[in-house]
């Protein structure tokens, strides 16, 4: 019984076809005497259609199917209302159906012009009736019938809200939750780093120190110089150690382990390709060797000119043309990129989970370099960053 419980709850228009059937079968049952009575089988037969078929679809469409059955409902009022021995047919229950539907589903308003209707029709209908006790007694009993429907609804309806409310809340508990937690993790993680950072900087600095001292004695006194070069080795085990775990503390939880190399400089090049093959001309300018600039200064390279290719690509409009410019001189390294389309900054501030700009001013930060990005005096959009290279 749970089992089907559940599933008549996933599946609410079998329930509805079901009711809808078994109105329908007391109906038909009654057919032969309405027919007897003058009444014509087609209006009857279109008067069970439109108040029994909306039924089945009352949950998607609350509005619809209820001002159908109404309208089956005054043509029963004007074709048979009046009928002697049928005051009340099974099928008029689908006007109760219809106003417990509208109030658990829609707002009051629609749900008070709904009963107006419905009133309105009751009335109406008892005038048709012989006897004037008998169309008192049924006109109660009617509105005994859609008082419970319109307080049945309000139930459901404040129920259901309530249910939707505390969803949410759930909701919004679990992700304050995980964002505290991530925050308790970040701060442990930065902690962590600082400390794991001294301890490396503490290395370094004996390292230096160990093998000024080796060259300083490692003509008049070898011996020395052996041990400070055997201290240096093993400092230096200890510091790359301490960087791996550096970095292990460093690195997202959800980041992957990247076995490619890391790219350089020298992928500009196929950046600029790339970015030609997806429709966006781009001119590259290389001025000095790039080949052999620092690990960091490289890769910082790359990516900021991988960045604002990206967002030429997706902001900056048909018919855009690109230049990226690189220019290398002993002191600096100087990098340009720009198009003449009319993407706008705050387009690109949106790339890259909205972090595109202020990603590439870190990177450009952290290597002592300055970052600078806006629009072109001409149109279009620049990017600026220059690294040192002098010690």
């Amino acid at each position: 019984m749970r089992r089907f419980s559940l599933w008549m709850k996933a599946h609410p228009a079998f329930g509805d076809s079901l009711i809808a059937g078994i109105l329908l079968l007391f109906d038909m049952g009654i057919a032969v005497t309405v027919v007897d009575q003058g009444v014509s089988f087609s209006a009857y037969l279109a008067v069970t259609l439109l108040m029994l078929g909306p039924l089945p679809f009352r949950r998607h469409h609350p509005l619809g199917t209820s001002y159908l059955i109404l309208a089956g409902g005054f043509l029963q009022l004007f074709s048979h209302g009046g009928i002697d021995g049928i005051p009340v047919r099974m099928s008029d229950f689908a006007l109760a159906i219809a106003l417990y539907t509208l109030v658990a589903n829609t707002n009051r308003k629609t749900a008070l012009i709904y009963l107006g209707w419905l009133v309105a029709g009751t009335l109406l209908w008892a005038i048709f009736q012989v006897g004037e006790l008998q169309a008192v007694f049924l006109v109660f009993l009617v509105f005994v019938i859609f008082g419970f429907s319109w307080a049945m609804g309000e139930f459901i309806g404040a129920r259901r809200a309530y249910q939707r409310e505390m969803e949410q809340r759930l909701v919004l508990l679990e992700t304050e939750r995980d964002q505290q937690a991530k925050i308790a993790v970040g701060e442990e993680r930065s902690r962590i780093a600082r400390e794991l950072h001294d301890v490396v900087a503490h290395a370094v600095s004996v390292m230096i120190v160990h093998a000024d001292g080796a060259a300083y004695t490692i003509r008049s006194q070898p011996e020395v110089a052996e041990n400070a070069v055997r201290t240096i080795a093993d400092t230096g085990r200890l510091a790359l150690t301490e960087m791996r775990r550096l970095l292990g503390v460093l690195r997202s939880e959800e980041s992957e382990t990247q076995w490619a190399p890391q790219p350089d400089a020298r992928g500009v090049v196929e950046l600029a390709e790339n970015t030609r093959a997806a429709g966006v001309p781009v001119r590259l300018e290389i001025n000095g060797d790039v080949d052999d600039l620092p690990v960091g200064v490289g890769l910082s390279v790359y990516r900021i000119v991988q960045e604002a290719l990206t967002n030429i690509i997706k902001h900056a409009g048909a018919g855009t043309t690109a230049l990226v410019r690189l220019a290398r001189s002993p002191e600096e390294l100087r990098l340009e990129v720009t198009d003449n389309g009319f993407g706008t900054p705050h387009d690109v501030v949106k790339v890259s989970g909205g972090n595109g700009l202020i990603g590439m001013r870190e990177r450009a930060a952290v290597l002592g370099g300055e970052f600078e990005a806006g629009p072109n005096p001409g149109g279009g959009w620049r990017v600026r960053a220059t690294f040192p290279l002098a010690a």
